[in-house]
């Protein structure tokens, strides 16, 4: 015999499987809980041609959005990179600036100008007998001569003694 509770039940000298029609209150009890439980009904909307439009609208605004932002970025990123690149070069050029300010001073120095009038050049010192002195007699006293007036000027002038003559 079965038991009832059992999920096995012995029948024809074998265990089979308890069905759950082989329980009378199974039926009962679904019965009792499709009752209990709320109908769900989904609604079927159909979608307005203007929201759809709508839509595809704000897409291609947000997708414009985007690509400007990533562009904008792009090209300021690019233009960072172009001067860092010519910041370097200007380091460089100016350390290389240095480098050749001090070649040229050490270039000219008085013992270097020295060697090469007398080695490129072919000059030599002079000595006390090619030194030759000449005796100017000048007096210290330099005369400016007067400029000559113009009628211009003549007339201003006589104008300017009336004047103050007249205001005594």
């Amino acid at each position: 015999m079965a038991e009832r509770n059992s999920a096995f039940y012995y029948k024809n000298g074998t265990y089979n499987r308890a069905e759950p029609a082989d329980y009378p209150d199974y039926e009962e009890n679904r019965k009792k809980e499709s009752k209990q439980k709320p109908q769900i009904v989904m609604r079927h909307t159909e979608a307005r041609s203007g929201s759809v439009l709508t839509i595809i609208l704000v897409s291609v605004l947000a997708a414009a959005l985007l690509g400007s932002v990533i562009y904008t970025l792009d090209k300021r990123n690019s233009i960072y990179n172009k001067v860092a690149a010519k910041s370097s070069e200007l380091t460089l050029m100016e350390a290389e600036n240095v480098r050749l300010q001090s070649e040229l001073e050490s270039r000219m120095t008085a013992k270097n100008v020295e060697d090469y009038a007398e080695n490129v050049l072919g000059m030599t010192k002079i000595d006390s007998s090619q030194i030759k002195y000449i005796k100017i007699q000048t007096n210290d006293v330099v005369n400016i001569p007067q400029p000559e007036e113009t009628i211009g000027q003549k007339l201003k002038n006589l104008f300017d003694g009336i004047v103050e003559y007249f205001r005594g």
